[in-house]
């Protein structure tokens, strides 16, 4: 086991979701809300890759606190009937990786209680710890505090600890706790986003296979 605890970002990495659910329930909200703007699939991946969702919310249409909360509960009703599936492969890194004795963890801008429901429906092991959105936005990643309540709740060291994430977010976290982290890129092709992670970061993957052969 090369790193006690693997540390999982939710969407696009663990599950795909952006393509299949995320991105048509803002192009939904759109239709209903702002009916003269629309939103491609690589355009809401570059937005939430950087400056984030919810800056790209308040720069790119203008949303108030207000019009946030009504975004947000838009998307979790749509989200209510609508479960992602997860990248083949993940399930058998997870599951080696507990029954070696090592912990399984997910820090994600998703809300738990739909982490640990997709969880069950692609028959995940149930993770040791989740942080999701429904924490407060100081709590929230590229914020360090989710992994630093990790750290500190199950005794261990960053060198101990793999952060796995598609997105600049939990490379932000990552790198101000001084975790090791894994980009992957197996969710989209965007140049722009896979050049970034490429440069910057140590690890980079591809396809599962390639990162279930690294954490082995």
């Amino acid at each position: 086991m090369k790193y006690k605890c693997l540390v999982w970002d939710h969407d696009d990495t663990t599950v795909n979701s952006t393509a299949t659910i995320h991105h048509p329930a803002f192009l939904e909200f759109l239709k209903v809300y702002y009916p003269d703007r629309t939103c491609s699939l690589e355009e809401y991946f570059l937005k939430n890759f950087s400056p984030g969702f919810i800056e790209m919310c308040r720069e790119e249409y203008g949303m108030t606190d207000e019009q946030l909360d009504l975004e947000v509960q838009f998307w979790l009703d749509y989200v209510k009937n609508h479960i992602p599936v997860a990248y083949p492969g993940i399930r058998e890194i997870m599951v080696r990786q507990k029954a070696e004795g090592g912990k399984v963890c997910v820090i994600s801008h998703s809300m738990k209680y739909n982490i640990l429901r997709d969880f069950k429906a692609n028959g995940l092991p149930e993770p040791d710890l989740v942080y999701g959105w429904e924490e407060p936005p100081e709590h929230r990643k590229p914020n360090a505090w989710p992994m630093e309540q990790l750290l500190e709740k199950f005794s261990l060291q960053p060198s101990e600890v793999l952060m796995i994430d598609d997105l600049k977010p939990g490379y932000d976290m990552a790198r101000e706790v001084g975790v090791d982290f894994a980009a992957v890129g197996w969710s989209n092709d965007i140049p722009e986003i896979e050049s970034f992670m490429r440069s910057n970061c140590r690890y980079y993957f591809k396809t599962v296979e390639e990162l279930a052969a690294f954490v082995q």
